[in-house]
């Protein structure tokens, strides 16, 4: 792929946090930026409209999988896990699908931070599909 310019990434990065949250554009800008401040959106728009995001080599549940365990990992489960939970069963991920995905992730990374994972999963299981409502993508 070729570099784009700087602001075609930063819309294309808006659009995908955007479907991710399931929330208006116009929306979106207001919510991050109060959440995480313009400078740090901005960013993270620039990293969504890259190639990771629209490479035809991953799907959207190819990439909300690699996210869930990228967070796990990482002792995020929060609402920001949520999200990504919420798009996964968009994308056609079953909740055994999910819990068996918290089961390998044990293997990986041990218990603390999968069992919280896996708590996060049953917690948002009754969720509206859509995600779990939180503002990062």
């Amino acid at each position: 792929m070729t570099a784009d310019p700087p602001d075609s990434r930063v819309a294309r990065g808006r659009a995908v946090y955007a479907r991710n949250l399931g929330l208006p554009e116009a929306e979106i800008e207001a919510r991050m930026s109060d959440r995480s401040g313009t400078l740090f959106t901005t960013e993270a728009y620039a990293a969504a409209g890259g190639p990771a995001w629209r490479t035809d080599e991953l799907t959207d549940r190819d990439r909300s999988i690699a996210v869930i365990a990228a967070l796990v990992g990482q002792h995020v489960t929060d609402d920001r896990l949520d999200v990504y939970l919420g798009l996964a069963r968009r994308n056609g991920v079953s909740e055994d699908g999910l819990e068996s995905l918290m089961v390998l992730l044990a293997s990986y990374l041990g218990q603390p931070s999968t069992s919280l994972g896996a708590a996060a999963v049953r917690r948002t299981r009754q969720q509206t599909p859509g995600g779990g409502g939180g503002d990062r993508a």
